[in-house]
């Protein structure tokens, strides 16, 4: 049996993740290994990432990681088909330490080095664990993007929403610090929620009136800053302000899920079921899945979420993405250049900043 097998590598951020994924003729897909290290431990006393700590954290444990991904999938260097790497939308140091570890790799094991788009990566993830067939809507939802894209088929994508300023994310990440829950801001939001009352705070639904699926969170940011100044900063306070933010943003994912997938149908005429496959860090959130789903009792829709470690930034996701290049050839050459902007949709215009 012909097996296809691709080492994975993962540093756009502040996580350092190299995996082996393995597929059979049969067309069955398993991940051999999956090993991440986060940075959090690093980047805590800063409330964020900070990009030159990120980079260095990278270049001191990626040969160790790479060791232990191979050991852990019991195969040799010899097994190996090919190398793939993100090599953008990212930080750039750290992009700039994972794209120059696997050109290293593909050079000396005379193997095809492959460049990935992290949010490629995303977007083919729960095919490691589903098999969904193509159309399909993208809800990506992470520290660095928020969108809605048509994955139409395999390196075919049409963006139809994005945040006009911060991601979710961020906007998780921003809110926490006000309310000085420490970092990272979503699992500290998530769980302070759960003692809250989510119908205590009103806070603002910006763009929601709008007839596209465009996001924009600085305002929802702002009001909570206005109300963390005028009040006295409690653990029933931070509960309540944490419920209330998480209840607003699950409505405004609501509402904007509804628009993006009558854009969907318009798009492809499809009155059957919409898959929705919804990635990225924030997906992991149990609450919003929850809200999500809610949805599928109302319309014709199903969403697909990753499992929670295939999520945040792996690099199984960019090992199978690579599996799907590699059995196109679509191969990089050994200069190609890391990209910190860098579009799922090559037609997609920038739209932070845009009114």
């Amino acid at each position: 049996m012909n097996k296809v097998r691709i080492l994975g590598i993962e540093t756009s951020c502040d996580e350092t993740s190299i995996s082996i994924v393995e597929k059979t003729s049969d067309g069955s897909v398993n991940i051999l290994s999956n090993i991440v290290r986060s940075q959090l431990d690093i980047h805590r006393d800063f409330g964020g990432v900070v990009p030159e700590l990120a980079a260095r954290a990278h270049s001191e444990i990626i040969d160790k990681i790479c060791h232990l991904a191979m050991k852990k999938a019991k195969i040799k260097f010899d097994d190996l088909n090919a190398i793939a790497a993100t090599a953008g939308p990212g930080l750039l140091g750290g992009l700039i330490v994972g794209t120059v570890f696997a050109k290293t790799m593909a050079s000396a094991l005379k193997l095809p080095f492959i460049a990935i788009n992290h949010l490629e990566g995303h977007a083919l993830s729960v095919q490691l664990e589903n098999q969904i067939a193509y159309p399909y809507l993208l809800l990506l939802v992470s520290g660095g993007h928020t969108e809605f894209t048509i994955v139409k088929k395999f390196n075919s994508y049409k963006r139809i929403g994005t945040t006009l300023d911060d991601a979710l994310g961020e906007a998780f990440d921003k809110t926490a610090r006000l309310l000085k829950l420490g970092y990272p801001g979503g699992p500290q939001i998530e769980k302070c929620a759960t003692n809250g009352n989510p119908d205590k705070y009103q806070f603002p639904m910006p763009l929601i009136h709008e007839k596209n699926c465009n996001f924009s969170f600085s305002g929802l940011k702002s009001s909570v800053a206005q109300l963390v100044l005028n009040k006295k900063i409690t653990e029933k306070f931070k509960c309540d302000v944490s419920a209330s933010f998480q209840r607003t943003i699950a409505e405004i994912l609501i509402k904007k899920t509804q628009k993006a997938v009558d854009i969907f149908n318009d798009m492809k005429k499809k009155q059957n079921t919409v898959n929705i496959v919804v990635a990225g860090g924030v997906a992991a959130n149990k609450y919003l899945r929850g809200s999500l789903k809610s949805l599928e009792k109302k319309s014709n829709i199903q969403f697909f979420f990753p499992s929670l470690q295939l999520c945040t930034d792996n690099g199984a996701m960019i090992a199978y993405a690579g599996i799907e290049r590699y059995e196109k050839s679509l191969f990089n050459k050994l200069n190609f250049k890391p990209r910190p902007r860098w579009p799922l949709d090559k037609k997609a215009v920038f739209m932070k900043g845009k009114r």
